[in-house]
This record gives structure tokens, C-alpha cells and sequence, in this order.
């Protein structure tokens, strides 16, 4: 063998060895701890749900799964920051419906959330609520949409602000049984919830975290949840799909995103983990106090659920000319 065949096998093998060796690397994933960026405070139901669900997804891993509170503007912070990460696995996003959301009421943000981010899963849903003040002496959800149709415009509902998925869900459920109200805007849910429990605004959709124990403590009366089925923690209470919107669903749903790019079979072991974490027992004890309902789905599955929300939303916010404080 001459000197340049012996060359040409060296390279060769060289070659293959590197490919061996990048293969090798790829399948080791993951290889150290895992960032999940959060674009809201510590401490709120979201934060609870996403830490519990990171503890979990990091056992399945064998590698720490660390939440990032990134707060600020409806979450786009967080957003924009996984979306230009490297798309290597280890650094998530851990959004809410913000994500579905912002688009309509952002007209400049620096991302795109169908181009710049790859869809893992869906994980959890925080049904929407209605809940009315106590002086309005109404307990059904039928009796209530009757009462606002003999009031056209003389009713005030708050939201946990211009925007937010509790004044969305508002203009939906009015949108879908024919009513009109006032909206009255507040800075978050526990101001607002103060004021309904008060009787200074008539009704509210809020997160069934937010409400629930103010409808057990007999401050504010429960009319109808936004979820298909009964949900366990207040059975007692119908749906407005039973009731007075048949096929409404309301909630502020969350998941799990990526940087787009990240390579297929990362994502697939992602929502492998994620599948597996969800059938936690003590995890599923969290979500039930947080009242949250666990979601799993394909990765397609989760990116086609974000594509009806953004086009539901983006309706909405245009129709009703919804605009940013």
C-alpha cells in the first residue's frame, strides 16, 4: 500500500471515528442540568405547577431540570430569551397562554412563536371560573345570563387586566351568549377578587387557583367553570357548556417549548419525560391543590393547539379592539 492509500484510510477512519463519536454525544442527552426559563414571579400557582413539574423531569433525566423566573411583560421576556438560546435542549420555556396571546396585543415583539420556537408539550390547565358578586342574589348560570340580557350594559366585570386571559375569557363567554357588560380593568386577580367579594364589580372569570377558595369560603358565588367536564374540586359546580354555551372551553392552559431547531429526538425524550412525569402520584397531588388539570400530548398535537389558540385570540383582541394599559 502506498503512501496515499495509507492516507486515504487514515482519513477514513478518522472520519468514521468522529461520526461515532458525534453519535455518541447526541444520544448521551442530557448531559448536565437543564434551564426552564419561567416569564412570571415566584411564588404563584403557575411557579408552584412548573417547579413540581421540573423536580419530576429531572428524576426521569437523571439531571436537574432548574426553573428561571423571568418576569415581565406577559411573559414575552422569557420568550424572547429561549428563542434565541442554543438549540441544544438545555435551556426551555416554560409558557403559559400568554403565548397564544401576546401576538395580538404585541405588535412589535422580537420573536415569532410559530418560527423561533419548536412546541414539546402541553402539561397543565387552570379551568376558568365564573364567579358572581353576592348581592346580585344569583346562583345558576342560566339565571345569570338572563339577568345580564334584561341589563344589556349595566353590569361591571372585572379582569386581572387589559389583555389578560381572565378579560379575554370574559369577552368570549359574552360573545358566546349574546350578552354586554362593562369591563373593569385591575392590576392583577387579588384586587379584583377583592372588589367582587365586596360587590363593587358583578361578576369575574378567573383562574380556578384564584376563585375557588373564595367560592368554598362563601365570599363570592360560583356559577359555572369553563372546563368541559365537572372538575373534582368543586363537583358540585356545572359547566357553561351544560348550561348556557355549549362547547365553551376556557382555561389558562401551560407547556413546555424549545428553541427552534432543537433536534427531533431531544424533543421526543423531552415529552417522553414529561408523559412520565405526569403520572407522578405525589405531582398529581400538587396540581389538584393548584386545581390544575395535567395535560400530555405529541409535540404536533401541542403546536396545532397553539395555532387555534393564536388565531382564537388574535380574533378576539381585533374584534373588541383590545389594547395594552
Amino acid at each position: 500500500m502506498n503512501l496515499k492509500s495509507i492516507m486515504s484510510s487514515l482519513l477514513l477512519a478518522a472520519g468514521a471515528g468522529a461520526t461515532t463519536l458525534s453519535a455518541h454525544a447526541q444520544e448521551v442527552y442530557p448531559a448536565k442540568p437543564i434551564r426552564m426559563l419561567l416569564g412570571f414571579a415566584a411564588g404563584g400557582g403557575t411557579d408552584v405547577i412548573a417547579r413540581a413539574l421540573a423536580d419530576r423531569i429531572g428524576a426521569v433525566l437523571g439531571q436537574p431540570v432548574v426553573v428561571d423566573n423571568k418576569p415581565g411583560a406577559n411573559g414575552n421576556i422569557a420568550a424572547e430569551m429561549v428563542a434565541r438560546a442554543p438549540a441544544d435542549g438545555y435551556t426551555l420555556l416554560y409558557n403559559t397562554s400568554s403565548i397564544a396571546i401576546s401576538p395580538g396585543l404585541y405588535p412589535k415583539l422580537t420573536y415569532n412563536v410559530t418560527k423561533d420556537l419548536a412546541p414539546v408539550s402541553i402539561t397543565a390547565n387552570l379551568p376558568i371560573v365564573l364567579v358572581a358578586a353576592k348581592n346580585l342574589n344569583i346562583t345558576s348560570a342560566q339565571d345569570f345570563v338572563a339577568y345580564l340580557k334584561k341589563h344589556p350594559g349595566q353590569l361591571d366585570y372585572a379582569s386581572a387586566g387589559n389583555g389578560n386571559i381572565t378579560h379575554l375569557s370574559a369577552l368570549l363567554f359574552l360573545q358566546a351568549t349574546g350578552t354586554v357588560a362593562n369591563h373593569i380593568p385591575y392590576r392583577s386577580e387579588a384586587p379584583a377578587m377583592t372588589d367582587l367579594a365586596g360587590g363593587q364589580v358583578s361578576f369575574y372569570l378567573g383562574t380556578s387557583p384564584g376563585v375557588i377558595p373564595l367560592m368554598k369560603d362563601g365570599r363570592v358565588q360560583g356559577l359555572a367553570t369553563a372546563s368541559l367536564k365537572r372538575m373534582p374540586a368543586v363537583p358540585d359546580l356545572p359547566t357553561l357548556s351544560e348550561t348556557v354555551a355549549k362547547g365553551l372551553e376556557l382555561g389558562a392552559w401551560s407547556g413546555i417549548m424549545a428553541p427552534a431547531g432543537t433536534r427531533p429526538e431531544v424533543i421526543q425524550k423531552l415529552n417522553a419525560a414529561i408523559g412520565l412525569a405526569l403520572q407522578d402520584k405525589a405531582l398529581l397531588e400538587k396540581f389538584a391543590v393548584q386545581a390544575a388539570e395535567p395535560r400530555h400530548g405529541t409535540p404536533e398535537q401541542y403546536g396545532a393547539f397553539i395555532q387555534a389558540e393564536l388565531s382564537r385570540w388574535s380574533q378576539i383582541i381585533k374584534a373588541n379592539n383590545v389594547r395594552i394599559d
